[in-house]
């Protein structure tokens, strides 16, 4: 009953890697030893029997290439110990001109003196230059390869090549080798089976804990480590993962900060509107001047919540995809004069400096409208923490075919810590010399996504104490004349 219950709780999936692997090792190992078994037991004898024609023929063609010169004899001797094998050469009228019978022999020699007649009978009926043939020997029980070749096929002096080779039984090596490859097969089934065990475990092992953790994943559980085991395809794939997991928990966190600081900005002007609405209502309203400033305060919040909305409606669609660039061939200095001169209210009532510094005209291509946002909020962030000096310096310049947009403050600059984090969606560095500005903290958010639709390089030097450069680079399409500042 226990085996039973064990056997119960084993539980094989056809479709498992590991009963994959197992099932391959072991039809792989089969087939091994299929092959081997066919080869070496059903194809021996086969194989032998051509082995000792090829050997022949071999040395035929040797004697026949050396025949006359006066070591043949001495090297056909060497021949017929070396490769048991009876040599013998006569002329066609029976003349003897080799023959082991006839020489100092070591040991003695089986003469094939009753084959000869049949095999030469067969040589001359055939009508080629050579023939071999099999045949039975009832005296030892076994069977003889005969050769037969001309070595000399000049009329009247044709000469004749014999040569005879045993062919041994082989049923005994076939019965030893049957015997060997069944313990052969059961070792190779073995080893098949534990090696299969050992890798199907150390592969699939790994990606169980990838699935198990996988569920974790979207069960919303982010910040997983995931371990990939041994091989390089497994540790890519739980690479991937790891990463994926640790984006989606940034993105996660985002996403919380992104609601919770919407409620706030949501919350503060609506909580104004209401508030000096209510004051109207209650306090100003047969008051003109209180209620036009009431009144006032309330449009400018409600400009504070469109402007929110317009941002945050502009980089939804920008990274979705869904907004398209209007390309065009355009001058960014022209550009840049414009949104500086948007900006002349804000100098001439707050004192703030804006320097431009162009030499020359340069045309790129691009969304221009979007590009104007660009500038307009690196121009808006670098008032913003330009600190008590207001000065704001813009540099464009022509860098090898590259038109370079630098937008300089010197306020107290920010922390190298923070530099990578400065692009994220309300992200606020943590120095307090800033402006009281109504931004919507998603400035640099908009325009590292205008920047890369552009496919723009683009980046951020700063030092503590000393401000901050912020700047962009676009190909130039053609330069135009140049001019002073």
């Amino acid at each position: 009953m226990k085996l039973r219950a064990a056997f119960a709780r084993i539980h094989f999936d056809p479709k498992s890697l590991k009963f994959k692997l197992w099932t391959y090792f072991l039809l792989f190992a089969a087939l091994l030893m299929l092959i081997l078994w066919v080869l070496q037991v059903f194809f021996l004898n086969n194989y032998y029997q051509q082995m000792k024609i090829n050997e022949t023929n071999r040395i035929a063609k040797s004697i026949t290439e050396e025949y006359g010169r006066a070591d043949l004899k001495d090297q056909i001797r060497e021949l017929m110990v070396r490769n048991d094998m009876y040599i013998h050469i006569e002329s066609v009228d029976g003349t003897i001109i080799f023959s082991p019978q006839s020489e100092e022999s070591r040991r003695p020699v089986y003469a094939y003196v009753k084959e000869m007649p049949a095999v030469k009978e067969q040589l001359m009926k055939n009508g080629t230059n050579s023939i071999s043939v099999i045949m039975p020997e009832n005296r030892t029980d076994t069977n003889t390869l005969a050769y037969a070749g001309y070595l000399n096929t000049e009329s009247g002096k044709e000469t004749v090549l014999y040569i005879f080779s045993p062919l041994y039984p082989v049923s005994s090596t076939v019965d030893i080798l049957r015997s060997q490859l069944f313990y052969v097969m059961m070792i190779s089934f073995l080893l098949a089976f534990l090696i299969s065990f050992y890798l199907s475990n150390r592969i699939s092992k790994p990606i169980k804990d990838i699935n198990k953790q996988a569920k974790k994943l979207a069960e919303g559980k982010y910040g997983i480590i995931f371990e990939g085991g041994h091989y390089t395809e497994i540790v890519n794939l739980a690479n991937t993962l790891t990463y994926t997991s640790l984006q989606l928990d940034k993105a996660d966190h985002q996403q919380r900060d992104l609601m919770a600081n919407v409620s706030h900005d949501l919350r503060t002007p609506l909580t104004m509107v209401k508030s000096y609405a209510e004051m109207i209502r209650d306090l100003s309203g047969d008051v003109p001047e209180k209620r036009d400033a009431h009144l006032q305060v309330i449009i400018d919040e409600a400009d504070r919540l469109n402007h929110l909305v317009n941002d945050m409606l502009s980089l939804s669609k920008m990274q979705s995809s869904v907004t398209t660039l209007q390309k065009e061939d355009f001058s960014i200095k022209e550009t840049a004069e414009s949104i500086i001169h948007s900006f002349t209210i804000l100098m001439e009532q707050e004192g703030y400096s804006i320097l431009l510094d162009c030499p020359e005209e340069l045309i790129v291509n691009g969304d221009q409208a979007k590009i104007k946002q660009v500038i307009s909020n690196l121009l808006n962030n670098a008032i913003k923490y330009c600190g008590s000096n207001k000065t704001i310096f813009v540099s464009i310049r022509n860098l090898r075919g590259k038109m370079k947009c630098e937008i300089t403050d010197q306020g107290m600059g920010i922390d190298p810590s923070e530099l990578p984090y400065i692009w994220d969606r309300y992200y606020k560095t943590s120095t307090n010399h800033v402006r009281a500005t109504t931004g919507t903290g998603l400035g640099l958010s908009i325009v590292k996504e205008i920047l890369t639709m552009h496919n723009a390089k683009f980046g951020v030097t700063s030092e503590i104490g000393k401000g901050s450069t912020f700047w962009f680079e676009m190909s130039v399409v053609s330069k135009g004349k140049k001019s002073g500042n």
